[in-house]
């Protein structure tokens, strides 16, 4: 495909910064969880504004989480086919979600959810569910059937959305501007599999974000990304799942299915302007295998795409970020 790179070596993003500016006095970091997931954030700036930042993150969540009871997605959730009033953040998010899923025909569905509830991918003694409960929770999953009008959401009775695929890059893009409107020009956060370059270092050169041995059960970079005011987000196999069989069962679903995507794709990593965006493009991208590299650019955004075999294949803007570990 044009302007497709293919590369031969076994790497994945991970989340580690290689931040590379010791000495520097104002340096500060903040740790928080929210999503489920632990955050760090690094900035050149006051630590207190990092942490009023983490704070933040746990007011979003309140708002996008659809286990917090309360909040704008329990209450669609539990509306029983009823019209919604919703925050305006949380239709921004649920209006992008749904773009996505509109122009990648489906490989997003945040309506995914009742197969999702089939799957428990943290238990010690993990289980696959019965083919018939899948069958039944897939006849639910459809997001042309949610209606967003300005603040108002409906969905039909008995269906649930789910914003995972999203709501931790929206809430990531919040911290960066929350920093940004403070007067932060340096910081990495890292959510996880989402990672945000605000700005580049004080010395003025970019981020660095580290490419791993999928295999490795350490860490081991083999490569990073170099990037300035973008973000990083990655979806993969190796996130939550467990293993049976010989078979990778992991949480990022097949829309047409119900059951893990298996199309030889270990991770898929996005390089994008917003955080929220490449969140439901990785998951997005995933499902669609290679054709995911083509969909990323024409969403405007770069990809990797690890294979199982230990290729990757990328865009040419991708490959461009890539250098040696």
């Amino acid at each position: 495909m044009k302007g497709i790179v293919r590369i031969t070596a076994a790497a994945l993003l991970c989340a580690t910064l290689f931040t590379g500016c010791g000495g520097m006095e104002n340096k500060n970091s903040a740790v928080g969880f929210h999503m489920d997931t632990v955050i760090m954030l690094t900035g050149y700036c006051d630590e207190a504004l990092l942490t009023e930042a983490i704070a933040l993150c746990g007011r979003y969540e309140k708002l996008l989480s659809r286990t917090v009871e309360g909040s704008d997605v329990w209450k669609i959730n539990h509306a029983g086919g009823d019209p919604v009033k919703i925050s305006a953040d949380t239709a921004k998010v649920l209006s992008l979600a749904l773009d996505v899923c509109e122009k990648s025909g489906g490989a997003l569905d945040i309506t995914i959810a009742p197969a999702v509830d089939l799957w428990d991918f943290k238990g010690e003694e993990p289980a696959l569910p019965r083919d018939e409960d899948i069958a039944a929770a897939m006849e639910k999953v459809d997001y042309t059937k949610v209606i967003l009008e300005g603040d108002t959401v409906t969905i039909p009775k008995g269906m649930e959305i789910d914003l995972g695929a999203v709501a931790k890059g929206y809430i990531a893009d919040m911290a960066a501007e929350f920093l940004k409107e403070n007067g932060v020009q340096s910081a990495a956060l890292n959510f996880g599999g989402n990672v945000i370059a605000l700005g580049s270092k004080p010395d003025g050169s970019p981020w660095n974000i580290g490419i791993q041995d999928p295999d490795s059960q350490t860490g081991e970079s083999i490569a990073v990304v170099e990037v300035k005011d973008r973000s990083v987000v990655t979806s993969g196999v190796y996130q939550r799942g467990f293993d049976m069989d010989g078979i990778r069962y992991h949480h990022i679903l097949d829309t047409d299915t119900g059951w893990p995507v298996q199309n030889g794709v270990s991770s898929v990593i996005i390089i994008a302007e917003g955080s929220a965006r490449a969140d439901a493009l990785s998951t997005a991208c995933f499902a669609m295998g290679r054709d995911g590299l083509d969909f990323a650019r024409e969403m405007g955004a770069e990809a990797v795409i690890v294979f199982s075999d230990g290729s990757i294949e990328c865009t040419k803007g991708a490959k461009e970020l890539l250098v040696d570990g």
